[in-house]
Formats: C-alpha cells, structure tokens, sequence
C-alpha cells in the first residue's frame, strides 16, 4: 500500500470535491474592492470633464401650457391704442385754408344767399347785397373773409347776382354777374377780392339787356371743362321769330379782363317761348338764374 505525504484534501461543500485554500479566500474582497474603486474613479472622472451643454438648466422656463399665457401672433398687435409708426401717409391733399378772414360779415339788412365756394376751401360761401342809394355787392366767406364793391349803375331796377366759377386761362376763375335790369356788371371774385372785370379799353366790362342794342342777355355754355362766359343777343323782327347768337368771352387767370371771341348764330326762327329765347334775355351761368339762385337787393 502506498502513501502520501501532507494533509489530505478537504472535502466540497457536497462532500465529494476540494474547498478553497485560504489563500484563495483572501484574495476575492480585494479583487471586489479594486473594481468598484475603479468605477468610483470612472464615475469622477466623467462627472468633471462632461461637457457644460450636457448639464440641465438650473430653472428651465415655463412652457405655454404649464402657465396658460401665449406669446402674441406676429400679426397681431399687442398694443391696439398705439399706432403703426410705419402707416403710409394718406395720398390726399389736405383742403385750403381758405381767405384770411377780415371784415364782420354781410351787413345788417343785406339779401343773402349761399354761392359756390370761391376762396377753395372746400366749402360754400356766400353772397349779398344792400339796397339804397349805396347799394353794394358782396361776399362773406366760410372762413370770415368779407368784400365787396359798390354796385355802380343808373338802373332804377332792383339788382340781383349769381356766382359761379368759369374758365379762365387755363383753369377756372370765379364771378359775379350782376344785373340791373338794363346791363349786367361782370366782376372778378378771384383772390379774396370783388373787382370788375375790365375790357380791352380798360373800362368795366358789361353785357348789354337790350337798353343799349349791344345784346340782350349773358350765360354761361357747359363744355367738357368748364363753363364758357358767353354775351347773348336775340334780335326779332316781328316778335314772333327770333335768330339768337352767342359771343363767347375769354378770360384771364383772374377774371380781370375780358376780350370777345367770335360771334356765332346758335337759333333761328325760334319762338318767343323757346328756352333758348328765353335764356339768351337773361342773366344765367349754368343752371343759376339771377332774381332766383342768388342775392336780390332788398327794396327799401
């Protein structure tokens, strides 16, 4: 029989194999230790040198949802009392200011009417007139400028005006017809002032009514532009047929002087009840009739 020496083996746990030495079991804690060291280190380690992005924010700002508000539409304005510095400016151009006012207005006593505007300020003014012996044309605008012009003739006949504004130049001017009766004085309302308009002799200009055998009346012709100023004469032999002939007058910028244009014929053979018979032994421009669309003197 043969023999060893040494100590024999220690059984297993299930009695048929070899336990550990002593050696063996010391040396496992340390294994165990020296790897979680490791991973405490790593662990440092990328805490220190992680990048700053990575880190979360301290106070991360509320979302829409988590305070109820939202932030404006971009087109929106969140400031409707306050306007657009960045509006377009209005294309229009802003109206006149009108003639400075001076005067105190039509006087006591004085026939008014409203006219059309002759000051261009976008609004009516008016006309009037004084009776007597000083009788006087005027106008009053709606910005407080007052003038006028004595009312210079021997007719017996109550006065009566229009105004309107006619060709003049190359654009319009505004006038005063006023008739007397036996002539009809031609006057320039331009430029906040009433003065008459002169003829090519330098005298006031006048359209005759018959008194003087120079015409019968005055109107005004509608054109494309503008109305025409225009003398009007409606001779008859007989009474019962009449030939009537218009002269057309030109006009300056202002209406301060006047020169005569062409005589033409513009009916023949018409009836004494004919409009244009009737017109033509009128002062008229346009659709204003003097005794009707305008002042009438007073009657003292």
């Amino acid at each position: 029989m043969t023999t060893t020496s040494g100590a024999p083996p220690t059984p297993g746990p299930d009695g048929d194999g070899p336990t550990p030495t002593d050696g063996s079991r010391r040396t496992w804690p340390w294994i165990v230790l020296t790897v979680v060291a490791l991973l405490v280190v790593a662990l440092v380690v990328w805490l220190v040198t992680r990048p700053a992005d990575d880190a979360p924010d301290a106070s991360p700002s509320p979302s829409p949802t988590e305070t109820g508000e939202t932030s404006p539409s971009p087109t929106e304005d969140p400031d409707d009392e306050e306007p657009d510095d960045t509006t377009s400016e209005p294309t229009t151009s802003p109206a006149a200011e009108g003639c400075p006012a001076t005067g105190d207005g039509p006087p006591d006593g004085a026939d008014t009417h409203e006219v059309v505007d002759v000051d261009g300020d976008g609004r009516p003014d008016t006309a009037w007139l004084t009776g007597g012996a000083d009788r006087t044309f005027g106008i009053t605008t709606a910005s407080g400028a007052t003038f006028s012009t004595p009312v210079e003739s021997a007719s017996p006949q109550p006065a009566s005006a229009v105004v309107n504004l006619v060709a003049a130049g190359s654009g319009t001017a505004p006038i005063a017809l006023v008739d007397t009766g036996r002539e009809v004085l031609l006057l320039s309302a331009a430029g906040c002032a009433l003065a008459p308009t002169a003829n090519a002799q330098g005298e006031p200009y006048t359209f005759d009514k018959g008194f003087t055998g120079f015409g019968t009346g005055v109107g005004c012709t509608k054109t494309e532009d503008a109305l025409r100023l225009a003398g009007l004469d409606a001779v008859t032999e007989d009474g019962t047929s009449f030939t009537v002939s218009r002269t057309f007058v030109e006009l300056d910028a202002d209406a301060r002087t006047a020169t005569n244009g062409q005589e033409e014929t513009v009916a023949t053979a018409a009836g004494p009840d004919d409009p244009v018979v009737t017109t033509a032994q009128e002062a008229t421009c346009g659709d204003l009739v003097a005794g009707q669309d305008g002042p009438v003197e007073p009657r003292s």
